[in-house]
């Protein structure tokens, strides 16, 4: 195949409206249009909202399929009942309310393209119709035995991971290869550097055109901001912030303080997060499991920490360790204040070369202490009450912020407050 050079790229992106220099945005467009004169399927894969379907558009443009039909489908926004209809077309009463017979995507658009987006929402069952389609030129409308052919070239698109739902059992393995014959990423926006503030500026024209007012324009520290900031919604996300804020400001220019009122702050943060799939997050600890979990250990160390100084100031080797003792006996509250009978061990005789003489602790006494401690620090309800009571007194009986800093709802607070019997 002949590579483009820099003025073939260029021509594609004002042809199709595609603002940005970055190298991946580049590569990708590349590769959209060396493999455009082709019948080969092609895989786009890439974040939702990063503008998958410009691809397809460019694929379908650039070859000799550009005088047919182009069909753009969401999988996932296509009830599963009705898909295979919806595609492949069904026959008079295949099925309650098939008044009469109907053709679907991949018979209206012989000799042109179909995009199928979101291609990982597809049901198991179409998925082997398509396959099918892709391998023969095959296929059977619903409620019919009759073969039919067809000559469609199948773009499709996805903003999850194939292989990992290929592993669940989701998506069919087969069809994975069949489709991705040639893969093209699309990077999302975050991964564009400047482009955020060339796709920033070309919105902010577009608006100030719409709403007759003048176009807004960032300070360098806004600017900095905004390159900065993650975009999970990728270019959807940044045209309605750049809408927001055309419609809303007074003030043309736009300061860091400005903009930062309309990034969200949870999702500002450039640290990876933690993704959970769907089906497991019903099961997995919620953060504030995992809070609990660190504050308990935290007072079980603590308790140990406790016991071990109160061992030692009752040693030979502190001759002020009664005195320690009393003026601090409320540190020590939770330590049993009797002296036990059995040697102490001097942490200094521990390393004093590597022997001790007087490691005779009787071992079933000190599994007793922790068993007894983490009975202790592992009631639940007993920790939850009294973070509830803390929270509480914290926001003065509001519940509203109480049940903000505890991270719950007012009604869940509520139930709690009930549970516990809290007046």
């Amino acid at each position: 195949m002949i590579l483009l050079n820099a003025i073939d790229v260029l021509s594609i992106k004002q042809r199709f409206g595609i603002i940005g220099n970055s190298p991946l945005l580049n590569h990708a467009i590349e590769v959209a249009a060396q493999v455009a004169g082709t019948d080969m399927t092609v895989l786009i894969t890439g974040e939702s909202g990063s503008g998958k379907e410009s691809f397809s558009k460019i694929i379908h443009q650039l070859s000799k399929r550009k005088h047919g039909q182009f069909i753009a489908i969401n999988c996932g926004a296509i009830p599963e009942g009705t898909i295979d209809s919806e595609l492949f077309g069904h026959e008079k009463g295949s099925f309650t309310g098939a008044h009469e017979a109907r053709k679907g995507y991949f018979e209206v658009t012989d000799g042109g393209t179909i995009f199928l987006d979101e291609i990982g929402e597809m049901p198991l069952g179409t998925q082997a119709r398509l396959l099918r389609v892709l391998e023969n030129g095959e296929f059977i409308r619903v409620g019919s035995s009759k073969i039919q052919k067809t000559d469609v070239r199948v773009v499709a698109a996805t903003n999850v991971n194939l292989m990992q739902a290929v592993d669940k059992g989701k998506f069919r393995e087969d069809l994975y290869y069949r489709l991705s014959t040639v893969p093209i990423y699309v990077p999302p926006l975050r991964e564009r550097g400047n482009d955020i503030l060339l796709l920033f500026r070309k919105f902010a024209t577009d608006f100030s055109e719409k709403y007759r007012v003048k176009p807004i324009y960032l300070t360098e520290e806004a600017s900095a901001l905004l390159v900065q900031f993650r975009f999970p919604g990728n270019i959807r996300q940044l045209k309605n912030i750049v809408e927001q804020m055309s419609v809303l400001e007074f003030e043309r220019e736009v300061s860091r303080e400005t903009l930062q009122k309309y990034l969200p702050a949870h999702q500002s943060s450039q640290m990876p997060a933690l993704l959970r799939d769907a089906e497991h997050r019903d099961t997995s600890f919620s953060e504030r499991d995992i809070l609990y979990k660190v504050l308990f250990d935290m007072k079980k160390d603590m308790t140990e920490l406790k016991k071990l100084v109160y061992e030692l100031l009752q040693g030979d080797s502190y001759t002020n360790g009664d005195e320690l003792l009393k003026d601090h006996q409320d540190l020590f509250s939770g330590v049993s204040q009797e002296k036990r009978q059995e040697p102490i061990v001097n942490p200094h005789l521990l390393l004093e070369n590597g022997k001790n003489k007087s490691n005779t602790i009787e071992l079933d006494k000190v599994e007793d202490i922790i068993h007894e401690t983490e009975e202790d620090s592992l009631s639940l309800e007993k920790k939850e009450k009294e973070m509830i009571l803390r929270a509480l007194r914290k926001n003065r009986n509001k519940r509203k912020y109480a049940a903000q800093d505890l991270g719950i709802s007012e009604r869940t607070l509520y139930r709690k407050i009930k549970q516990y019997e809290i007046e």
